[in-house]
């Protein structure tokens, strides 16, 4: 198949496979630009160690010790904007599939049916890549404004290196048709139709629950490595700190999302068991029919929910130290002067404003998805509504359907999280100045955090039922 006819044929379509392509687009420009802010943070020189550069406003950049920190936190935003790209790339899906099936019936044989949905993503990735190029190089000279002391509020004076963004550019469409494989590894193109193979439908098992508890000891083991070689005046290996301190929380994050499933399946039960409703009955079944159907809709939600329980809890532990130091101050004006701004709470509001960010990129992904659902169940919605079933009825189920896992996959989430960071806090009182306090966990920003969770799934689903009366219209009976 020639390149061009395989262009062709990738971005032909109807409407749906247009927005899908469009969407797919604006998440690759959004990922593009987030990894080339982390590689720019990257890329300020260092002039040597615990030497500031003295070049920017925020010491966030000027901090050699602080940089790295910087550039983690933007790229795991990265984490909801490629979880909105994999929601984007299903919608739409049975329409393309069966558009897939139509070239199979043409002629086309299963390896190129393939290639051409891979060619699609990849083909709208390295679009978005190249927008968000462009999009990058734009805002740094729009936003190259010194201050008169001639700080800099961003590190507009830094370029990353040539290689490092041409791997940006290339790797991104590559990640995103080896994606779009994964999704199509189940489903098989024949000329007459589409098959999808089956899934085991053997219950989820609470397992995750031994990567929670893993990554919760391995978290917790990072305070005594440290004095265990600091007691003996050595440095700990490299590779104990990155397993520990990298493994444990990835472990822990992976335990909750993977944990969503057999939460989606014990709530079914539980639904199916004291539901009297017929919406809640809708949702039960739905729920123990495609348990895992969570796990791919809240991931980025539940990441960013145990982020955000961590930073709360730090949050809180620098409030304490805070107020210790301003106790001091009012007892002993003369002997202690305090700085003209608390660093370590503007930081925490940064931190805060990305984990907003990241929620609502997450809840994004999470309304694609709802309408994506809506759109490929509209003909067993439309049976259902022909049926007598009201609408009323289908959309409160949805709700439920929805809210009723994430409720309590939220509150794992915020255990998980306060106990990767809280417990490094907790361990004893906090210190500063010479007086102690104890440590008390911020339950009021914990409690915010969750209802924002929660709010955000409540709103992305009520935005989404509104494809819900057009998809239950009888013509849709007729829809193959």
């Amino acid at each position: 198949m020639k390149p061009t006819t395989l262009l062709r044929l990738a971005l032909a379509g109807s409407r749906t496979d247009g927005l899908r392509v469009a969407l797919t687009a604006v998440s690759a420009a959004l990922a593009t630009v987030v990894i080339l802010a982390a590689l720019t943070v990257i890329a300020i020189p260092e002039l040597g160690e615990r030497v500031n550069n003295n070049r920017y406003v925020n010491a966030l950049l000027d901090e050699p010790g602080l940089r790295g920190g910087t550039a983690i936190t933007l790229v795991m935003l990265t984490i909801p904007i490629l979880a909105l790209a994999g929601q984007c790339a299903r919608l739409g899906a049975p329409a393309r599939d069966r558009r897939l099936a139509g070239f199979r019936l043409a002629g086309a044989s299963p390896g190129q049916a393939t290639l051409i949905a891979l060619a699609e993503t990849g083909v709208a990735a390295l679009v978005g890549t190249g927008v968000g190029t462009g999009a990058y190089f734009a805002a740094r000279v729009l936003l190259d404004r010194p201050r008169p002391d001639g700080l800099l509020p961003l590190p507009t004076d830094v370029l990353p290196s040539p290689v490092a963004i041409g791997i940006v550019v290339v790797a991104l469409p590559l990640v995103a048709a080896l994606a779009a494989a994964v999704m199509l590894r189940r489903v098989v193109v024949g000329p007459l139709g589409v098959v999808r193979q089956a899934r085991r439908t053997r219950a989820p098992l609470p397992w995750p629950g031994a990567l929670i508890v893993l990554g919760l000891i391995g978290a917790g083991s990072i305070l005594p490595i440290f004095r265990y070689y600091d007691a003996r005046q050595l440095q700990p290996p490299d590779w104990i700190v990155l397993v520990v301190g990298f493994g444990g929380p990835l472990c822990a994050i992976l335990g909750v999302i993977l944990g969503t499933g057999w939460i989606s399946y014990a709530t079914g039960r539980l639904l199916h068991r004291f539901g009297r409703r017929p919406a809640v009955l809708l949702a039960a079944r739905r729920l123990t029919t495609d348990p895992w159907h969570g796990g791919r809709t809240f991931a980025a939600l539940l990441t960013c929910v145990v982020v955000g329980a961590g930073a709360a809890c730090m949050r809180g532990y620098f409030q304490i130290m805070r107020d210790l130091e301003l106790a001091e101050l009012r007892d002993n004006t003369g002997n202690f002067v305090p700085s003209d701004d608390n660093f370590y709470l503007s930081t925490m509001n940064l931190v805060d404003l990305a984990i907003v960010v990241a929620l609502v990129i997450a809840a994004g992904g999470l309304l694609v998805a709802v309408g994506e659902g809506i759109v490929s169940r509209r003909r067993a919605y439309a049976a259902l509504v022909a049926s007598g079933v009201p609408r009323g009825v289908l959309a409160r189920s949805i709700l439920w359907q929805a809210l009723a896992p994430v409720v309590p996959s939220v509150v794992l989430a915020l255990f998980v999280g306060t106990q990767l960071v809280g417990r490094t806090y907790t361990r004893g009182g906090v210190e500063n100045y010479g007086r102690t306090a104890p440590y008390v966990l911020p339950w009021d920003t914990l409690a915010s955090y969750g209802l924002l969770a929660v709010a955000a799934v409540a709103v992305a689903v009520g935005v989404g039922l509104l494809f819900l009366r057009g998809s239950t219209a009888v013509e849709e009976l007729r829809t193959g």
